[in-house]
């Protein structure tokens, strides 16, 4: 299992626009000239830059096809490899695997109010946010591992968050498992990682992606 992620950069932003225009196809170039804002546009793009690096570096697949399956979950055509994107603020994350995936990244904002989401988590799990020392990081922790359940499980909205449990790195939706596992990558963010098979001991392989050397 292959976790990358870069920064934005303004100042790298043209050059990329240019550079891997050729890597998507028309349809995600449109996509990415509607954005009005250079972060938006920027983190959509290293998305794909960042799963296309992971998957000729790791998986030596150079020719592949990106797919949607039709609760819009994407996914790599006639490859028995999953892949996750998620970004926030100023960093995108990948996670690429053999297994089924589902990444979450959040950027830990002190101005949120944790009792806005009550109905979000269970009793157990607010209780839990409530009672710890650092209740801000400690409701991330929880919102990134509910994400990435979700994220994995591939259903997406259909599922509401509150609807199931995450307890020892562990839950359970619609009778199937999933395991999660906290990456960290900057102090200033909350990471988190859920598979169908148990990657809680499992050594995740971490990269950071130099936009100088792209």
């Amino acid at each position: 299992m292959i976790v990358l992620y870069t920064f934005i950069d303004e100042q790298k932003h043209q050059y990329l626009l240019h550079k891997y225009s050729k890597i998507c196809n028309e349809e995600f170039n449109a996509k990415i000239l509607k954005y009005r804002r250079w972060q938006d546009a920027q983190l959509s793009l290293l998305g794909r830059i960042l799963l296309k690096y992971g998957l000729n570096q790791y998986f030596n697949i150079y020719d592949f096809e990106i797919d949607h399956i039709s609760n819009h979950k994407p996914f790599i055509k006639n490859q028995e490899v999953h892949f996750n994107i998620s970004h926030a603020r100023n960093i995108v994350v990948c996670g690429i695997s053999k297994s089924i995936i589902g990444v979450d990244i959040e950027y830990v904002d002190s101005k949120i109010n944790y009792n806005d989401f009550k109905s979000q988590v269970t009793p157990n799990e607010f209780n839990k946010i409530h009672l710890s020392e650092d209740k801000v990081r400690r409701f991330f922790t929880y919102w990134t591992e509910k994400e990435a359940v979700i994220k994995a499980h591939g259903k997406g909205l259909l599922i509401p968050l509150q609807s199931f449990e995450i307890f020892q790195g562990q839950t359970l939706i619609d009778e199937e498992k999933f395991y999660l596992k906290k990456v960290f990558i900057h102090q200033e963010y909350k990471c988190c990682i859920a598979s169908n098979t148990d990657i809680r001991y499992q050594n995740i392989q971490l990269e950071q992606l130099n936009l100088n050397l792209l």
